[in-house]
């Protein structure tokens, strides 16, 4: 009897601190009547500015956008923009946002399967709804995730989510985009040693890494193949170009052999992720196509040698290349840094991007390279109302004051713990 005492004041006590704990706003729901933003300053997202503009949107989808439009609706709810801003919601590729809660407690890392091709492994089931980091970052205009497997060669398929759900099934925007390669480098870093040293094991895995895709080709043109092989399953839509073949690589280098080794095999669509030394090979990219979503704009070049703001000039070097470009946070504690892509941008467009072309690349350039653009990425009738309203510069940290958040007409709560601490003290203070 004393034990089970013991074991129900626990109980107790166990429900009550997740309680405390549990921060994340209940889901929205579905978009009950049209909704018209006027006398707004808005970004289209492609380039564009509308100045004084309307939008109006309906069952999730956006219907009108000009300016000073006539508009017969009986039933409406109007909201009032005038000063405000008006942007598409901000997508981030290639993190491991609703895969991860703390970083530094394994129980809570999701996102990593033992052994090194697990091309089958798929994010879309693991992504939780309620991490309480998810809240964070919407309030600073991320609406939508490219949440992403990590480790081995080939880490698994990622998935396109949106940033509001009860679950996963919610949340999905686009299932199992793509299949993430992390490309064998030349050197790898010996944390014992302090010290960079040739990579012994690259060949080896190189030619292991050919043999899986042979294997995988082989695979995908046998008919009716018996007994069903998860991981050639997943690696089909590469050939048949379905999916994006995400190549993570950062030296020159590396860039065009991982390239070459993808056409090698047939891969229909290939993009880079990473990619630190792209500028040494522009002519090779825009000659092949191949798109780049850039690690961190805020980090330290690659070479010790380069310009200390060449990552800042990056973004601006690609696009005046005529390359596709995007942005995205991967690195260290990168879930809980997404919240910080916005500001990213903000450093291009003072190293060479113009506002726009800046926008662009956590908007619709970065829905181009993920294959959603047809929905997302910018403002435009037909697709998605997914899009926040914001009173300054969303760009800018000191102007990033998103008001209202919409994820396909549904309005979201701007609301988590951090929000709720800063209500408290600020009532105790009095300011």
């Amino acid at each position: 009897m004393q034990n089970i005492r013991k074991l129900l004041i626990g109980l107790l006590f166990c429900g009550s601190f997740l309680k405390n704990l549990a921060q994340t706003p209940t889901p929205a729901q579905e978009q009950q009547e049209p909704i018209i933003i006027r006398n707004a300053t808005i970004h289209i997202g492609n380039g564009t500015i509308l100045e004084q503009g309307t939008i109006v949107f309906e069952k999730g989808k956006i219907t009108l956008i000009e300016k000073n439009p006539t508009i017969n609706l009986q039933k409406a709810q109007i909201i009032d923009a005038t000063g405000k801003h008006v942007y598409p919601g901000l997508i981030v590729p290639s993190t491991t946002v609703g895969l991860t809660e703390i970083d530094a407690v394994r129980a809570t890392r999701d996102f990593q399967e033992v052994g090194d091709f697990n091309p089958h492994i798929r994010s879309l089931i693991a992504f939780n709804t309620d991490a309480d980091m998810i809240p964070t970052i919407r309030y600073n205009g991320v609406l939508l995730v490219q949440t992403t497997p990590r480790g081995g060669i080939i880490s698994g398929t990622s998935s396109i989510m949106e940033l509001d759900g009860w679950n996963w099934e919610d949340a999905v925007h686009k299932a199992d985009d793509g299949i993430h390669l992390n490309w064998i480098p030349m050197y790898r870093y010996n944390w014992r040693e302090q010290m960079l040293e040739k990579n012994q094991d690259r060949a080896k895995k190189i030619s292991e890494l050919e043999t899986f895709f042979a294997e995988a080709i082989s695979y995908a043109q046998t008919a009716n193949p018996s007994p069903i092989n998860l991981r050639f399953e997943a690696m089909k839509g590469l050939f048949e170009g379905t999916k994006n073949l995400y190549i993570h690589v950062e030296e020159a280098k590396e860039i065009l052999e991982s390239v070459q080794f993808a056409q090698r095999f047939g891969v229909k669509k290939i993009v880079l992720v990473g990619a630190s030394e792209a500028h040494r090979v522009v002519d090779f990219l825009k000659k092949n196509n191949i798109p780049v979503l850039l690690n961190r704009v805020h980090s330290l070049p690659n070479r010790a040698d380069d310009e200390i703001d060449l990552p800042f000039r990056m973004p601006a070097i690609l696009h005046k290349a005529g390359i596709l470009v995007g942005l995205n946070y991967e690195g260290d504690m990168e879930a809980m840094g997404s919240r910080n892509l916005p500001f990213t941008a903000g450093t291009a467009a003072a190293y060479g991007l113009t506002k726009e072309e800046a926008l662009m690349t956590v908007t619709l350039n970065t829905a181009k390279i993920l294959g959603i653009d047809d929905k997302v990425g910018s403002l435009e009738k037909g697709k998605d109302a997914t899009l926040i309203i914001c009173s300054g510069d969303l760009l800018d940290m000191r102007g990033n004051q998103v008001e209202m958040a919409f994820i396909r007409g549904k309005e979201i709560q701007l609301t988590s713990k951090q929000t709720e601490l800063y209500q408290r003290y600020k009532k105790k203070y009095g300011k």
